[in-house]
């Protein structure tokens, strides 16, 4: 009788605590495992591990509701009296609605930022490698998923090495015991999940965190929370031996919206953290929080002492301390333990949740990291471009490996050639006809002279290629001077051919060149002394057979005439030809340099300025992700 007695008294004990803890919990369909008897009843409001609901669905994780969460919120708790570990159970409430979570929404000038980033990598892809571009591609799709997301969560991870109280800290915030600590280390191997309100499985979902690892605070109504709107991840440890735990938490920390790092007075100056992690994420300072944990272990001012060492080391690595009113990290002491100085972070986090910049803010230092890393390949300290002087050297070089000089001369003496046989005494051309044909000079060159103008002609125009790729390209960097340079090649393939066929058809006009107005006054005038000459000849002839009466005067005289004015007119002639002669020389060498210039901008400098033209469009996509406006872009030439 004793026996049953005592049976219905354990019996109405097990009930009252159901009744309890369903009242607590807030609703009929909590499963309950009792630790100390491993029975496992279904029963209202049971104390036990996990709801039906959510242990039906701890394996899933995909959707907003129950099944989101797995096992719903466990939260574990310690006997008051040393007894066996007991777990608090309350059922996943349903999620909000899809219309009631808002989507992520960037402000205009970061829209801007990651539209000019899109349309740099856009316009680079044919001139950068994918490795240079990678991480301005993850950016942007990381931006895009965030965005698709709640803007009304804000994604919080808790860092740190191992046996600094992350784990424990984590655990504070909550409320209640959810994340395992002890001294076995690793303690924490996977990423443990905290949500203060519904609608955070999507943003979970993202973190690659299963449902059975995500929990719920014991502390507050969703509508009382002051952390409300926090997803808190506690991660393994960024020091552990396990590869695959530091790979987790490279992973999810390029993920987060912010990150807490968790530092102890004994490692919080190690090299690996500030090296691996705090240095190269300066520019997150906005997103950072630097929490000096186990202060209750130093006496007296050291707490202070080392919280400045800290704000010390975290200057050196380029962070900005959030003082005075100033944008940066947070910096606090507290001790997870004892609970000292967790109030102040808790509110502190409560005001940087409730602001919901956040993801924005991460979204825009990952823009600006990327900027920086993309700077080498952008940016260059020398105006570039190619300037005038740079253009007429490169036609003056074509110019002289197409003989522009040499038929410039060419012409002029033909012209002056032409005016002396035009005005020249009959009798010199008759000699110069005689002598041309007793030594006739084709005015060919041998094949093997010839074979070694064209290659001097060649080697010309590859140094006068070679020469304005190099004015253009300088002060480029790297890969825009190398598709300059190729850009340059390219078009010097058959430009030696083209200049030779130019040089043809923009030579000398076939027939005589043309004549001046005086010529034909010049040609009666040198007739005339022909004629007088001829005149004088025949009447001193007719004198001396007879047929004519003596006189030797007249002829004499018109014979003289003739032979002094003929070289005379002629040699006016030859002063008056060489203005003309001159000009025409030089009209000659004047088409074939324009002709010359222009088949090499066609082929050359073109290509050339539209490499540059697309440079000074990717350095004006460039300013405007960093922010500074196409102001920055000003000093580049293209022309």
């Amino acid at each position: 009788m004793a026996a049953e007695a005592g049976e219905a008294g354990e019996a109405g004990r097990r009930r009252r605590l159901r009744e309890r803890w369903s009242e607590r919990a807030g609703g009929p369909h909590a499963r309950v495992r009792d630790e100390t008897t491993g029975e496992n009843p279904r029963a209202e409001g049971s104390p036990g591990a996990a709801s039906g609901a959510g242990a039906a669905s701890g394996s899933g994780g995909s959707g907003d509701g129950e099944a989101a969460w797995g096992d719903g919120l466990i939260a574990r708790r310690v006997d008051e009296n040393g007894g066996a570990e007991q777990f608090a159970v309350l059922p996943s409430r349903p999620a909000a609605s899809s219309a009631a979570l808002m989507p992520l929404a960037y402000d205009g000038n970061l829209r801007s930022r990651l539209d000019a980033l899109r349309e740099l990598v856009g316009l680079s892809r044919t001139r950068l490698d994918s490795g240079t571009l990678a991480e301005a591609g993850r950016v942007l799709d990381e931006a895009a998923a965030r965005r698709r997301l709640s803007g009304q969560h804000t994604v919080v991870a808790i860092a740190g090495a191992t046996g600094s109280g992350k784990s424990q800290l984590f655990n504070t915030l909550a409320g209640v015991t959810i994340s395992e600590t002890g001294v076995r280390r690793p303690t924490t191997a996977a990423p443990i999940a905290c949500s203060w309100s519904d609608g955070a499985a999507s943003l979970l979902d993202r973190l690659g965190i299963p449902g059975r690892l995500r929990r719920r605070p014991l502390q507050h109504p969703d509508s009382e929370s002051p952390l409300r709107g926090l997803v808190l991840i506690d991660l393994p440890d960024h020091d552990s031996a396990a590869v695959q735990h530091r790979e987790q938490v490279d992973r999810i920390l390029a993920l987060v919206d912010a990150v807490i790092w968790v530092v102890d007075p004994e490692k919080y100056a190690d090299a690996l953290i500030h090296e691996r992690y705090l240095r190269p994420m300066a520019g997150h300072a906005e997103v950072t929080f630097v929490v000096l944990n186990q202060v209750d272990r130093l006496p007296g001012e050291a707490a202070e002492q080392v919280l400045d060492d800290l704000r010390r080391l975290l200057d050196e690595d380029g962070i900005a301390l959030g003082e005075y009113g100033e944008p940066g990290a947070t910096v606090l002491a507290l001790s997870a333990l004892t609970g000292e100085g967790v109030g102040e972070l808790r509110e502190t986090l409560g005001q940087f949740v409730a602001e919901r910049q956040a993801p924005a803010r991460r979204i825009a230092a990952d823009v600006d990291a990327a900027a920086r890393r993309l700077r080498p390949v952008y940016v260059t300290g020398r105006r570039t471009g190619l300037s005038e002087e740079a253009r007429e050297e490169f036609a003056d070089r074509l110019a002289d490996a197409v003989g522009a000089t040499a038929a410039g001369e060419a012409a002029e003496r033909a012209w002056l050639r032409n005016a002396n046989r035009a005005c020249g005494t009959p009798w010199l051309r008759l000699w110069r006809w005689y002598h041309d044909r007793r030594d006739p000079v084709t005015g060919r060159l041998s094949t093997r002279a010839q074979a070694d103008e064209e290659a001097t002609a060649r080697q010309r125009v590859e140094q006068a290629v070679r020469t304005v790729s190099d004015r253009a390209s300088a002060g480029l960097p790297a890969p825009w001077a190398q598709a300059m340079r190729e850009a340059a090649v390219r078009g010097a393939q058959g430009l030696p051919e083209a200049l030779d066929e130019l040089a043809v058809r923009a030579g000398l006009p076939p027939g005589r060149p043309p004549r001046p107005g005086w010529w034909p006054v010049a040609v009666l005038a040198q007739a005339t002394m022909t004629l007088l000459q001829v005149v004088g000849g025949l009447w001193l002839l007719g004198q001396i057979i007879g047929v004519v009466p003596p006189n030797l005067g007249v002829p004499v005289l018109l014979m003289l005439a003739g032979i002094v004015g003929g070289p005379l007119i002629e040699w006016s002639c030859r002063l008056a030809a060489r203005g003309p002669a001159r000009r025409y020389g030089h009209e000659a060498e004047r088409l074939l340099r324009e002709a010359a210039a222009g088949c090499g901008r066609a082929r050359v400098l073109d290509p050339l300025a539209a490499e540059l033209l697309r440079y000074r469009e990717v350095r004006e996509q460039y300013a405007r992700v960093t922010g500074a406006g196409v102001g920055v872009a000003a000093g580049t030439a293209t022309r």
